[in-house]
């Protein structure tokens, strides 16, 4: 299996053929593009009759294994196997076996469709990014235990990549964090996830600006390839692609477990901020899993239903970025979405660089097919199954407590959303999953305002805002991000 850059030429890439060893600790290709498979590995009904018996951690070695053909499958299987397990998917709600990893409850059943809800949250930081960044975090330690090297990884976040990153990074051997955030723009107990984290190699940086001021600086300071190659700079952020095919585990699963023979589709529901997670839905479809609709559920910040009603992707100013009770979507710059956009103009590199240059100047681009646009591909997104959908606070609250009332479960706030994406949507006689987001507790300013109690938390949680917090806060400053890494790292 070899991996191309969205950017790259077919000359550079035949030059430069890359594997998933090569490319697993980094981010961006040098070209500053994204990397993907040459071609999608196929999965065949046989595979999906004998994958619904497997665990997840089985299920997640075979469909790795598909991508990581670089990596001893012995290797792999045991990391895996380390990976998932219930001791670290601890956190099952009542009535839920730890040992499914990701079980499903079905909350409606009706002439309308079936609508399901898939539990991603059962992780050491409670959200859907323990699903994929548990198993980075062994396979860091595993790749540089193997070249006696090390890693400092950069990254940004918009309040649960953070802390599943150094959930799964601290006390490893040989790597640190460096991981930005929008300075007062998460929830309390987001902010308490990462800042009481005391351990010597996390280091946390409050960003005097919003999420996409934290993003414009880790890619600026991975496009300096001089500086990201002596600081040994990776990420763990969407744009690592070995982060996104980890996420393709539990499409897989959320399907075997919905159905019961090949011939039926599924569709999904993504609360969907930068394009990461509903990225990785779009890669097991792309693999042949019988997916029907791939709905994105975007807040107030909807740059991706703009663009999936419409054809024209219109980032916005940080001064146009709202800050809202669904925090980890307060995105208006989605960083993942280039890699469907070169599926969507025929994996031509030269013409989706273009594209994002013109992001880059002018903002955006419009592929609607209007006079003066870009382009007409937006005509072929309903072959890819994707729709959208936008959700408000209002919104949320209504979703938190009609699902509170009528099924006896407290959803966050990114759920909530797509809950009321997901009921738009749905269709009978094709199941709509819709993906957890993160556990209700992680939210609970909204919580309380809907329910009018706090949202339960899970044992070791009880008080987490009153431990000590360590974290500096620094402007968007490329020069100053800079050098605080260096000075951090000795190198």
């Amino acid at each position: 299996m070899h991996y191309v850059s969205t950017r790259a030429t077919s000359a550079s890439a035949a030059r430069n053929p890359q594997q998933f060893s090569d490319i697993l600790l980094g981010g961006l290709a040098p070209d500053g593009g994204l990397y993907l498979p040459a071609e999608y590995p196929q999965v065949s009904s046989a595979e999906l009759d004998a994958w619904r018996k497997l665990s997840y951690a089985e299920l997640a070695y075979e469909i790795l294994r598909k991508f990581a053909t670089d990596i001893p499958d012995a290797d792999l299987k045991e990391l895996t196997a380390r990976t998932y397990t219930p001791e670290v998917y601890r956190n099952a709600r009542e009535g839920e076996a730890a040992a499914d990893i990701t079980p499903l409850r079905v909350l409606e059943d009706g002439p309308q469709g079936k609508l399901v809800l898939q539990a991603l949250s059962n992780g050491p930081t409670l959200a859907f990014k323990d699903m994929a960044m548990q198993l980075l975090g062994n396979l860091f330690e595993y790749a540089l235990a193997k070249e006696n090297d090390e890693l400092n990884i950069f990254g940004a976040t918009s309040g649960d990549t953070g802390s599943a990153a150094e959930y799964a990074m601290r006390g490893k051997r040989g790597v640190r964090v460096f991981m930005l955030s929008p300075h007062k723009k998460m929830s309390a107990f987001q902010t308490a996830q990462m800042f009481s984290l005391q351990d010597p190699n996390i280091f946390n940086i409050a960003v005097e600006g919003v999420f996409d001021d934290c993003q414009d600086l880790v890619k600026a300071v991975s496009n300096d390839l001089e500086f990201k190659a002596r600081q040994k700079i990776g990420t763990v952020n969407s744009i690592n692609w070995a982060r996104v095919v980890a996420q393709v585990v539990y499409y897989f699963r959320g399907y075997l477990a919905a159905t019961t023979s090949n011939d039926q589709k599924v569709s999904f529901t993504v609360p969907s901020g930068n394009f990461g997670n509903i990225c990785a839905g779009h890669i097991a479809r792309m693999m042949g899993l019988p997916i029907d609709k791939l709905v994105a559920a975007t807040n107030e910040n909807d740059v991706l239903d703009e663009f999936f009603r419409t054809g024209v992707y219109r980032v916005r100013k940080p001064s146009e970025t709202f800050h809202t009770s669904s925090p980890s979507m307060d995105i208006s710059k989605a960083s993942n979405f280039e890699r469907f956009v070169y599926e969507l103009v025929g994996r031509d590199a030269e013409r989706t660089h273009a594209l994002f240059r013109k992001v880059d100047t002018h903002g955006g681009f419009d592929l609607s097919g209007a006079p003066g646009s870009d382009g007409d591909e937006f005509r072929d997104v309903a072959k890819y199954g994707f729709l959208s959908g936008r959700s408000t606070h209002a919104d949320r609250l209504a979703t938190i407590r009609d699902v509170a009332d009528d099924y006896g479960i407290t959803i966050d706030t990114h759920t909530a959303d797509g809950i009321k994406v997901a009921r738009e949507h749905v269709q009978p006689g094709v199941p709509m999953i819709v993906l957890e987001t993160a556990l209700a507790a992680k939210f609970n300013e909204t919580i309380l305002e809907a329910l009018g109690e706090d949202a339960a938390r899970p044992a070791g949680f009880e008080d987490i805002e009153s431990l000590p917090q360590r974290f500096v806060v620094m402007p968007p400053d490329v020069s100053l991000m800079k050098a605080y890494i260096a000075e951090h790292t000795g190198l």
